[in-house]
């Protein structure tokens, strides 16, 4: 788990420029699957047939984009940018960056010292548009080494904290992938009476923009959604949160989700003994694919798994192993005891 998370973390992948993690997730899901290709919007599709006439077709997804900028304007050799996703300005001073050009090249946001700051704006979070990534070229250097709108993404790869712990970037939803890829090797050769299909999604970030062409192409009956769900810390509300670190899976119930398919995921977790936890999204929209999933073509029963995270789109996202084990367990046992009760 720590080998693959960490190789996928450290694959950039922001949105609408997801083409390298893609392609090692192509190689990744190859073993387990009879066919692998990438759609027009650069989703990654897989399917395992079982070899059974007019069988249901169950799709498990989860998203390979994260948050980024796009370089907008050089001015004096610094680039400015713009936002791709949900990027948290307040992170971003000082953090380091790799430009996405040809070849990659590291950069700093810059930062104004505390020296300098006027008191007024000592508290004030800077705004994107007022901020540059210094790359350490000159005007003309910068203008040929990186065309307008490349894309650029966080440094930071993921490392170990504590025994069971991983914090890094693109943890959302490099996990979910994780998690995936480990429900294929517990299922192993095992018989099914679906139809298996896996949908690695791009431009999750942007208005899970992957998941809508990719669903109604695939046309599953069931779906699985995994992505990430906001963990406790000291300073969240109760009802700011949807899980623990470390309590296992989050099985999400509300109108996002297919109430009997929901209530099949928390049945067999109960019956297998795998942790888990659960949570209210009570609008339409849970902020995940299972908002475009579940409305496809003539809708999708469809079922939110999600993996605890601490300091969601920040450079050092935090899950637990284990609760990436109990996500994988409960996707391989909806595959391998069926979808319906």
């Amino acid at each position: 788990m720590t080998k693959i998370l960490t190789e996928l973390c450290a694959i950039p992948g922001p949105s609408g420029f997801e083409a390298p993690i893609a392609g090692r997730v192509i190689d990744l899901l190859a073993p387990y699957m009879d066919e692998t290709w990438t759609d027009v919007m650069g989703s990654v599709i897989a399917v395992r047939r079982c070899g059974k006439p007019d069988v249901p077709k169950l799709m498990f997804d989860a998203h390979i984009d994260e948050p980024g900028l796009i370089v907008t304007h050089v001015e004096e050799g610094f680039l400015r940018f713009a936002p791709l996703g949900g990027v948290d300005a307040r992170i971003l001073p000082a953090s380091e960056v790799t430009v996405l050009s040809n070849p990659p090249i590291k950069g700093v946001v810059g930062a104004l010292p505390p020296h300098v700051i006027k008191k007024e704006d000592a508290d004030k979070t800077i705004k994107i548009e007022d901020m540059f990534i210094d790359i350490g070229l000159n005007q003309a250097e910068a203008e040929a080494a990186v065309p307008l709108g490349s894309a650029a993404v966080l440094s930071h790869g993921a490392r170990r904290l504590g025994e069971s712990r991983l914090r890094g970037k693109a943890l959302d939803d490099r996990a979910g992938v994780a998690a995936v890829l480990r429900a294929l090797e517990l299922i192993g050769g095992a018989p099914l009476d679906v139809d298996l299909y896996v949908m690695a999604s791009t431009q999750e970030e942007v208005g899970v923009r992957g998941a809508a062409p990719g669903a109604f192409s695939v046309a599953p009956d069931y779906c699985v959604v995994i992505d990430v769900g906001h963990a406790k810390t000291p300073d969240s509300k109760p009802h700011e949160t949807s899980g623990v670190l470390g309590g296992g899976v989050i099985i999400s119930r509300g109108p996002n989700m297919n109430p009997r398919f929901t209530e099949r995921a928390i049945n067999l977790a109960d019956e297998r003994g795998i942790k888990h936890q659960i949570d209210v999204e009570p609008g339409g929209n849970s902020g995940t694919n299972a908002r475009a999933i579940q409305i496809s073509r003539g809708g999708v029963a469809t079922a939110l798994l999600g993996i605890p995270m601490r300091y969601m789109h920040s450079s050092y996202e935090t899950v637990s192993e284990d609760d990436i084990e109990s996500a994988a367990c409960l996707l391989c046992e909806i595959a391998r005891r069926g979808v319906d009760a």
